[in-house]
């Protein structure tokens, strides 16, 4: 792989500033952003008086540990646009999750809040290895999703060529990848496997293609995985993340020369890590769930969001910003069986640990009688498809999960391709326990 390292002159002058000047920052841009919020937004006016606070409260950076938290529910509570700063008329562009779950949350961006979202994926990009001129082949759904739009605003401002592929229709994909011969793809990690497979489907080597950099984002993802990636195809697997309420993808970006956590662009967001059960701040390097304020958004500011996401705050590396340690767990996604707490990411490490097994695969959660189960279903490969090679995979799967993450699992092998691939989000777990 070749070195992706920036040159002189390429990094914004905010990305080596002092921490004591992002921290000045910080503070000017977060007066504003809590003034603004009571000002102009409804809710937050009635969040804040509630709490007994005031944007005049906020003397520091620390002083934000007063305000309230805003949810997930928040959004499902105001829907539509209950909590926008700004009148309707105002916004440039709605965007708004799938509602899979119930009401869909809904964001809105001003002109300027459209801007800065195209600067931070711009910078993303670039710190990514992506560089002006490049060609990016964004695989990101286009539509309410965030990704696909972000994605493509930032390339364009980055200054480069841009083929809005969307997902699907993977054979073509592949035949478009091969002819435009783009130097860098945007896509969720789950579906690069999907189009690593048609590419061998097709009898094209990967390490040939003309892709020099992978940018993964929207789903946890392990180190394991972009191994996985990197080697086959000869090519970098960075990270990138976002979430819609927050802004969209580009909230915070792994460094190319480093790929050791996500940067986060703290000129624009300011992160805290709590504990999840008390919402106490922890301090810097202990693990716990990531909150988010906005700095800078005007249609939709948004005070203390809980992502659910867990990491750590870590300090600046290739950046002065502070660094998130990869997002390998979300506390609403985390199973727990038989008093085991488990993530997905911790079964995706043992499968990519065995031979044979390809990295497809569906958690089952189940109940017999008083007691929960899991079933991971997971494909082999092609040529590990005999008896004897399947009873050995799944041999070796159950004692990996059974002796690092805790659990006894019952092991189905299915097919090459007996898993249903995903063109956005995978979706990793189906809960059939019986609803209490």
């Amino acid at each position: 792989m070749e070195d992706l390292s920036p040159r002189p002159g390429d990094l914004d002058a905010i990305e080596t500033a002092s921490r004591d000047e992002i921290a000045g920052l910080q503070l000017d841009r977060m007066k504003w952003s809590l003034n603004h919020a009571y000002q102009n937004s409804a809710f937050y006016r009635a969040r804040f008086d509630e709490a007994g606070v005031h944007p005049s409260d906020l003397k520091s950076l620390s002083d934000l540990a007063k305000f309230p938290f805003t949810t997930k529910k928040d959004l499902r509570d105001t829907y539509p646009f209950g909590m926008f700063a700004v009148p309707r008329e105002k916004l440039t562009r709605i965007h708004g999750s799938s509602g899979t779950t119930g009401k869909p949350t809904v964001v809105g961006y001003t002109q300027k809040d459209i801007d800065t979202w195209a600067d931070m994926v711009a910078r993303s990009i670039r710190a990514a290895g992506g560089r002006r001129g490049d060609m990016v082949h964004v695989a990101y759904g286009y539509g309410l999703f965030t990704g696909g739009l972000g994605a493509h605003y930032g390339a364009e401002r980055l200054g480069c060529t841009v083929v809005p592929m969307s997902g699907g229709m993977t054979e073509r994909q592949v035949t478009l990848m091969q002819d435009f011969k783009p130097r860098v793809i945007m896509v969720t990690p789950s579906y690069m496997l999907s189009i690593l497979d048609e590419f061998r489907r097709q009898g094209i080597d990967p390490r040939e293609s003309s892709l020099a950099v992978g940018i993964f984002g929207a789903e946890p993802w392990t180190n394991a995985m972009r191994q996985e990636i990197e080697q086959s195809f000869d090519m970098h697997a960075v990270d990138i993340y976002g979430l819609s309420e927050v802004m969209g993808p580009g909230v915070a970006s792994e460094c190319v020369e480093t790929k050791d956590g996500l940067h986060i662009w703290e000129d624009h967001f300011y992160p805290e890590v709590i504990d999840p059960v008390t919402g106490e701040v922890l301090p810097d390097g202990e693990m716990g769930e990531l909150v988010f304020t906005t700095l800078t958004k005007e249609g939709l500011p948004i005070i203390r969001y809980r992502t659910r996401d867990l990491t750590r705050l870590l300090p600046g590396t290739a950046r002065s910003m502070r660094r998130i340690e990869k997002i390998t767990g979300r506390s609403d996604d985390m199973m727990i069986l038989r008093g085991v707490n488990v993530f997905p990411t911790q079964i995706e490490e043992q499968i990519l640990k065995c031979q044979g097994l390809a990295p497809h695969f569906q958690i089952e959660l189940s109940r017999s009688g008083r007691m929960d189960a899991m079933t991971v279903h997971v494909e082999c490969t092609a040529d590990a498809a005999d008896e004897n090679a399947r009873a050995s995979s799944a041999k070796a799967l159950a004692h990996y999960i059974k002796s690092i993450v805790g659990v006894t699992t019952k092991i189905e092998i299915r097919d090459p391709g007996g898993i249903a691939r995903s063109e956005g989000k995978a979706k990793r777990v189906v809960d059939n326990r019986p609803k209490e």
